[in-house]
């Protein structure tokens, strides 16, 4: 492979960690086995509103086929594996008594993983809350921080002699923005997302305290998705809607956990959340700062909407991915060193990658040549930014696997592995190999 071909990695660390990512709802399947509990996704799911009604009762098989999903790991060269724990597989009712086949299946997994020289990385929430909680009011209910730190509690006791790094959450503020709790479409009310917010603020906290006093050596962390977003208009009412989102995206998380306030603009409409004591409950020291990074975010503004914004037009000139998402690395770039600055926490990249709806040729082959030029733009720009100083210590692909890709189900695909949801074979892409070139080229 043409060294023009591979990006520049001149700036990273030599302990710089490279990965994978994946997620427990969109890859495990089993949805119904072994006592697992059921999510707000398997019951929105039974909707019928994602496309081609698809769902995740069989996902990637995950639950089946760990090993060898561990097996293309190793062949990658990958240091790190980011997964998430179902929190129904383990608690089916989100509470109370344990479900061991569950949790033997994480411990399965864990062993897989020390076994081929991957170090785990365990976070406890991507989206699937458990539907008996959901039930009790979700994440509108204070008693929500109990729960977390209960089931953090779980999580530390059974697997954190083999795992020390944690996170918390991953992207809060898109299960917050997009709904109350993903899976139950309920955008009715501002005060509603005022008291997520604040909730899900005090879980992370009360759940890094269980942790680091449960788990010697623990590495703990949240992940935040973080993307510009911009007026998709010369107009002043959409560069004000741009910039009241910009709150809600990339700051009403991460500020309050890493600097023990809330933005100047939403602290009047969280108040009424708030009592004596919570933000130094929420503000608990971390480790790192996990960052989800894909395109910039246009904005328009729409008066008849919660927060008086929507989605809006992209520039004409910005390229974009085959599922419409602009392809701008200087964006990343700019992001990691604003994060760096405003956080001063090491960083990880838990998520960047590519969607296509990438299918075989007639040689069975996936040649993805699309993903490899984004990845190899914003490895470049990661390099960028870590060189004007951003303490830039990971990279994770988002995806490892093709997988259910939540509203667009099986629709669009990231993985750097073809899923072959009829028989679930495993066809490595170009993208695959190319990444593990980067990944062994980075360890010499």
């Amino acid at each position: 492979m043409s060294t023009t071909q591979l990006p520049n990695t001149a700036s990273l660390r030599p302990d710089f960690i490279w990965g994978v990512s994946t997620s427990s709802f969109q890859i495990e399947g089993a949805t119904r086995e072994s006592g697992r509990g059921l999510s707000t996704w398997d019951v929105y799911c039974q909707t019928g509103e994602i496309k081609n009604h698809d769902t995740g009762d069989v996902a990637c098989d995950h639950y089946h086929r760990y090993r060898e999903d561990v097996g293309l790991m190793k062949a990658l060269g990958v240091q790190a594996y980011r997964f998430s724990v179902a929190w129904p597989r383990v608690l089916p009712l989100g509470r109370g008594s344990a479900n061991e086949a569950g949790l033997s299946f994480y411990d399965g997994l864990i062993d897989e993983l020390l076994a081929a020289g991957i170090e785990p990385w365990l976070c406890l929430y991507h989206w699937d809350l458990p539907q008996a909680l959901e039930e009790r009011g979700g994440w509108l209910n204070r008693e929500s921080v109990l729960w977390f730190a209960d089931y953090a509690a779980l999580i530390a006791a059974r697997f954190g002699d083999r795992v020390k790094r944690f996170a918390t959450f991953n992207e809060p503020s898109i299960f917050s923005l997009f709904s109350r709790s993903l899976g139950k479409r309920d955008r009715s009310s501002e005060d509603k997302l005022h008291c997520m917010i604040h909730n899900v603020n005090l879980a992370h906290g009360a759940a890094v305290d269980v942790l680091r006093a449960n788990v010697i050596n623990a590495s703990i962390g949240c992940i935040h998705n973080r993307q510009p977003c911009r007026p998709s208009s010369a107009s002043e009412a959409d560069a004000a809607a741009a910039a009241r989102l910009d709150v809600y995206w990339n700051a009403a998380f991460p500020d309050p956990q890493c600097r023990g306030e809330y933005p100047a603009s939403m602290r009047a409409a969280i108040e009424p959340h708030m009592q004596s004591g919570d933000l130094e409950r929420i503000c608990r020291p971390v480790d790192w700062f996990g960052l989800n990074h894909y395109s910039p975010v246009y904005v328009k503004a729409r008066t008849d909407s919660m927060l008086g914004y929507d989605l809006g037009e992209k520039p004409a000139d910005v390229p974009l991915t085959p599922i419409g998402w602009p392809i701008e690395p200087d964006a990343f770039s700019q992001t990691l060193q604003a994060a760096h600055a405003r956080y001063r926490l090491p960083i990880y990249v838990l998520e960047n990658g590519y969607g296509d709806a990438g299918q075989p040729d007639e040689t069975g082959a996936v040649i993805d040549i699309g993903r490899i030029e984004f990845l190899k733009a914003y490895i470049d720009a990661m390099n960028e930014a870590a060189s004007r100083g951003a303490d830039v210590r990971g990279y994770f692909v988002w995806s490892l696997l093709d997988n259910f890709e939540w509203d667009s189900g099986y629709s669009i695909r990231f993985g750097l592995t073809y899923v072959d949801y009829a028989s679930q074979r495993r066809t490595p892409k170009s993208s695959f190999d190319w990444y593990a070139v980067v990944v062994g080229g980075m360890q010499r």
